[in-house]
């Protein structure tokens, strides 16, 4: 169990939060949520005892084992995949690496042989001869290959090493479990398999994300920060914003009603104050509309983008037609005699492990890449527009502010028209005159849907669109892609956001090859688990 009391942080004078009392439980998983900057992560810090309050105090059980997800992908480079892993219990590996150098020892003393006793209980206690085979059902489980496990960390690419760190933090069975942002760069079957481990996980999970399927799935609570608090509350993800928005409706009907019962009494009063029969009366509300609070409801500092997509007009018939696509990058073939034809209404989800082949097809479709055989034709109506992976050419080396990029995609190039559209996507005041090569990853991403939003085309692309936004951005991309009324391809990591949005299923497996099937993601997923 982790105590939280009176807890606060401050910030140059400003609270971040402040008296905070909090009980995190063994069996629990708390899904930490709030928007950007509210300070989630500054949370997750304090509880590991990275950072210190500002006042308060966290209080553990003795004897409990933290393990936290480490961020930093390079600090352990200098060591191998397993023992990188077995780290996640720093104890165990220590004894194992004592033990280890004991009998290396051409000769060992008495004191050394009975050393070497109590080492081999304890690493024994420590489940030290399952050591190995632990880690490696965990790395196998989150798609790192036998192969792999002895490989030096410098050697990985770097979705492969988060997926090692990973693997560390849920190694040796820990009391708690400090995880931020456990799915990036995960793929689904790597997401699935840890929202199962998670589910079975004896111990306290504390973990924010930005998933909302994990959220619903693996959470017992949801913490939320918001208003400069941190509340508690029982349920998932869904069940919490289901509540949250009837609080605030409940709040905003209350203070309705007290408006409307002041400005009834405030008119009594004037009406009937100078009136001796009346004045009692008069008397008596005047109380009591002193007892009426009439404060504000706290504005949240939640905020949600306006995304939605107007295509100028509508697709004909003929939309797409691919036929016996081939691509091979770095001499790996990402794509095989792919065909495929886009139908009307077509929104069509790019699944499976293979992203190289997702990226590589998004850019052939759009030009930026010849096939190596096969082709691709447009129909005459279509116009796309292309949300790309990787914006970094958008953005490097310009030194226009908001309004200046934003006015080369729009058809008007008025200042209040821009600045306006900037204002929904939550670029206001002086914001809108920042150098865009100065934003956050979320920013630019934003700047991109802009973009998008202003083409007009009738078939939108977008390649992992979800990267870098927050919940309540994708919250609204997801609104804006199931509302549109054109043909939309993409690849993303969020289940609910592939569930909610595509119609049709296109898996790639590792060779290139097109598994198409016209149907849910959920309903996908129930058909491949049924032929495993």
């Amino acid at each position: 169990m982790i105590t939280v009391s009176d807890l606060s942080l401050h910030y140059s004078g400003q609270p971040l939060f402040s008296h905070v009392d909090l009980q995190f439980v063994k069996g629990n998983c708390y899904g930490i949520i709030g928007a950007n900057g509210a300070g989630k992560s500054t949370f997750l810090k304090i509880l590991s005892g990275e950072l210190e309050p500002t006042s308060g105090e966290i209080s553990l059980l003795p004897k409990t084992r933290m393990s936290v997800l480490k961020q930093d992908q390079n600090a352990y480079d200098a060591y191998s995949v397993m023992d990188t892993v077995i780290m996640g219990n720093q104890r165990l590996y220590d004894i194992g690496k004592e033990k280890d150098a004991l009998y290396e020892k051409e000769e060992m003393t008495e004191e050394d042989g009975i050393r070497a006793c109590e080492l081999e209980e304890e690493f024994a206690e420590l489940g030290g001869w399952e050591a190995e085979s632990d880690a490696s059902r965990i790395l196998q489980g989150l798609g790192i290959p036998t192969a792999f496990h002895q490989t030096s960390m410098a050697d990985l690419d770097a979705r492969l090493k988060v997926k090692v760190l990973l693997a560390q933090a849920l190694f040796g069975s820990p009391d708690i479990l400090l995880l931020d942002e456990p799915t990036n760069n995960l793929d689904i079957n790597a997401v699935n398999w840890l929202e199962d481990f998670l589910l079975e996980f004896e111990g306290t999970v504390i973990v924010v994300s930005h998933d909302r399927h994990f959220l619903n799935t693996i959470c017992t609570h949801i913490v939320d920060i918001d208003y400069n608090k941190i509340k508690l509350y029982v349920g998932n993800y869904d069940f919490w914003y289901d509540a949250s928005q009837l609080m605030q409706n409940l709040m905003k009907n209350q203070a309705k009603k007290n408006e409307e019962k002041a400005q009834e009494l405030k008119e009594f009063i004037s009406r009937f104050s100078a009136n001796k029969s009346k004045s009692k009366q008069a008397t008596a509300r005047r109380k009591l509309l002193e007892k009426i609070s009439l404060e504000e409801i706290p504005a949240s500092s939640r905020r949600y983008p306006w995304v939605a997509f107007s295509p100028d007009r509508e697709v004909g018939k003929d939309i797409l037609f691919v036929t016996d696509v081939s691509k091979t990058i770095d001499r790996v073939k990402v794509l095989d005699k792919v065909s495929f034809i886009v139908e009307h209404g077509d929104k069509i989800a790019f699944v499976g492990d293979n992203e190289n082949a997702h990226t590589a097809l998004f850019k052939i479709l759009t030009g930026e890449l010849e096939p190596d055989e096969g082709t691709v034709k447009w129909g005459q109506t279509a116009t796309f527009s292309y949300f790309p992976k990787d914006n970094t050419a958008f953005f490097q080396d310009c030194d226009d502010n908001l309004v200046e990029w934003l006015r080369q995609f729009s058809s008007d190039p008025h200042e209040a028209y821009l600045r306006g559209f900037l204002g929904r996507m939550l670029f206001s005041g002086d914001d809108v005159y920042k150098p865009v090569k100065v934003l956050s990853g979320g920013e630019k991403v934003r700047c991109m849907l802009s973009r998008m939003m202003l083409s007009g085309a009738n078939v939108l692309l977008l390649d992992q669109p979800t990267n870098h936004l927050d919940l309540e951005s994708i919250a609204a991309l997801n609104n804006g892609l199931e509302a549109v009324n054109c043909n939309v391809l993409f690849s993303s990591h969020d289940h609910q956001l592939i569930q909610t949005v595509g119609t049709r299923v296109f898996d790639f497996t590792s060779d290139g090859k097109l598994i198409d099937r016209k149907m849910t993601y959920d309903e996908y997923l129930e058909r491949a688990a049924a032929q495993a």
